[in-house]
């Protein structure tokens, strides 16, 4: 029993660590995953890899194709338009439900969440360097803070999937609208102290929208 729940344990932590490096953009999209080498860096076993990849598949990060084995799946400017219109819905609709039911450790939770982001998004503007792995961990933990309060685990976890898919693409573009961003971010923390679910709702609108604008502008994706 004791070996069951350690090989699960490593498959565990091998999973979390390619599905984040693939979010992340350490695994560029549309990259040949070679079983016997992914085996060697993550610590895992072949087998334990077919499981794994099986995992990502169904979550729409990786594809399989007969003959030719694995690969990350790859992006394209339709993929994102689509990513971003269901990340609005489903934010949107958790935010309004988080801003209704929130208490005070919630607040608390978004304010410390948006403090972190601000740091980094302080010295981007400086111009110092980042590394951007960094600042959009920040990023993705300042929006799950801001519906964490939602009362819907299924509903965030809904939303962590789209938004890791939506991830891959600033990761890729490294995408950083500077003071334009970080006034909606604070603004975002605002409201969300406010319980201003009209203000939040425009914000996010705008947050997104820009994104996808300034991502597509810069003429990169399929």
């Amino acid at each position: 029993m004791t070996i069951a729940v350690g090989s699960l344990s490593i498959a565990e932590r091998s999973y979390d660590a390619i599905r984040a490096d693939i979010v992340f953009g350490a695994l560029a999209p549309g990259g040949r995953l070679k079983l016997s080498e992914l085996a060697e860096r993550y610590g895992t076993s072949v087998s334990t890899l077919r499981e794994i990849f099986g995992r990502l598949a169904s979550e729409g990060l990786i594809r399989s194709e007969s003959q030719r084995g694995f690969e990350v799946a790859p992006i394209s400017a339709r993929h994102l338009q689509d990513v971003a219109s269901l990340r609005l819905l489903l934010e949107r609709h958790a935010l309004a439900m988080a801003f209704k039911a929130g208490d005070l450790d919630w607040e608390g939770n978004v304010v410390a969440a948006h403090h972190k982001l601000s740091v980094i998004e302080r010295r981007m503007l400086a111009g110092e360097p980042v590394e951007r792995a960094v600042w959009k961990g920040y990023d993705r933990e300042f929006h799950l803070a801001l519906i964490a309060a939602c009362g819907s685990q299924e509903l965030i976890d809904a939303y962590v999937g789209v938004y890791d898919h939506y991830l891959r693409y600033q990761m890729v573009a490294f995408v950083f609208r500077g003071a334009v961003a970080s006034d909606e971010h604070r603004g975002l923390m605002q409201a969300a102290v406010a319980r201003d679910t009209e203000a939040a709702l425009g914000l996010l609108d705008r947050h997104v929208s820009g994104c996808v604008t300034h991502t597509l502008g810069l003429g990169i994706l399929p």
